[in-house]
């Protein structure tokens, strides 16, 4: 019989305890023996915090991120092939959501291998839950474009999507680059469009706020840099 593949959530930043996780997940993980990982180094810091029955140094940890090839993927199932029970991480939060494991999982699926999603943080999901904005229907953009022009032509079409559908577009962008994306959602965006910016989620500077880029304009601008934030948009 093949192992079992727990997408195993992790806290949403250094500084959020294990312990901050449910009983269960806990409990899941002490077991494992195999996992599949973005960054060795921080999963082995986390599963340290977590606690395995088996020594550190004796599991085996298998990275998965940008740099994995396609072709590398198949190998990543054979411990589970043979009967092994695997554990997948993510760097922050949950796997497989904005996340490379989602090709992994689309793989155990399609070899009708068991796949468990354990509970644990979301930051789209806590953001959601705290912005006020439209939780009936929403939609995940991952990251915009990069580029000044292409971004703004990029989140005046969201808008007008959010717009006709009444649907709270949510999306992120790498911690540097914070900043500028608040200021071309600013730039680009109506003065009525609701935007949230949930920063620091679960962590001791969190924060989250919601206003309408008219006010946003008229106040200081949220300390975003370098931070791990979430933006949404209601039009």
């Amino acid at each position: 019989m093949p192992g079992t593949l727990y997408l195993i959530p992790v806290p949403l930043g250094p500084t959020a305890p294990a312990e901050s996780l449910p009983a269960n997940v806990l409990a899941t993980i002490k077991p494992l023996t195999h996992f599949v990982v973005e960054q060795a180094k921080t999963a082995r810091a986390f599963l340290k915090a977590a606690g395995t029955d088996t020594p550190l140094q004796e599991l085996t940890l298998v990275e998965l991120n940008e740099h994995t090839k396609t072709n590398e993927l198949d190998l990543l199932l054979a411990p589970l092939r043979t009967g092994h029970d695997v554990g997948l991480l993510s760097e922050a939060g949950c796997p497989a959501v904005a996340d490379p494991g989602a090709n992994l999982v689309g793989l155990a699926q399609k070899e009708n291998i068991r796949v468990v999603p354990l509970i644990g943080p979301s930051s789209l999901l806590l953001a959601l839950m705290a912005s006020g904005l439209n939780g009936q229907r929403f939609a995940f953009q991952g990251y915009l474009p990069a580029k000044e022009a292409d971004r703004s032509k990029a989140l005046k079409e969201l808008e007008s999507e959010s717009r006709k559908r009444q649907q709270t577009q949510i999306f992120i962008e790498t911690p540097y680059r914070n900043r500028q994306m608040f200021d071309s959602i600013l730039q680009a965006c109506q003065p009525g469009t609701r935007l949230a910016v949930a920063t620091d989620l679960t962590l001791p500077g969190e924060s989250v706020l919601t206003r309408t880029i008219q006010q946003w304009k008229k106040q200081t601008p949220p300390e975003i840099e370098r931070r791990p934030s979430v933006f949404l948009l209601l039009a």
